[in-house]
């Protein structure tokens, strides 16, 4: 049996703005991936750990309240160090355009800005978990 996209949605830090992420975990649900929702005021320590047992193939963050830039680097940082340096890291919300780059440079796959299209969210997670099953051997559904 072929594995669904399975994406690990979190905020980590002291931002409590949630209505984006929640609407962009929706969004992930209804085009038929696994996500797991950890909500927000995450510790580093508790994204990682959620991403090695649930076994995702991405992991999202939502930053809206400018920690992006302390906080992501710890992210990529903490999955190298468990073994899952081929888990996308994605992050959305208030993310300055200068900050993009660094983000980049620190290992994130793709940043989000508030008003992306959610198709465009979708797709890109979607793909991500594709090209991440195809090299560990397995394909994700088609029915995604």
């Amino acid at each position: 049996m072929e594995r669904k996209a399975r994406v690990l949605v979190a905020k980590a830090g002291l931002d409590g703005h949630q209505a984006g992420i929640r609407l962009v975990a929706q969004t992930l649900r209804d085009a038929g991936m696994e996500v797991i929702y950890l909500g927000h005021y995450n510790s580093v320590e508790q994204i990682v750990q959620a991403a090695v047992e649930e076994q995702v193939d991405v992991v999202g963050l939502s930053s809206l309240c400018g920690a992006h830039k302390e906080v992501v680097p710890k992210v990529v940082s903490g999955l190298r160090h468990a073994g899952l340096a081929d888990v996308p890291l994605i992050v959305g919300g208030v993310i300055p355009n200068r900050d993009i780059p660094l983000l980049a440079e620190a290992g994130v796959a793709r940043v989000f800005k508030g008003g992306t299209p959610l198709d465009e969210i979708s797709s890109f997670v979607r793909e991500a978990a594709r090209q991440r099953h195809a090299a560990l051997g397995d394909a994700p559904s088609r029915k995604e």
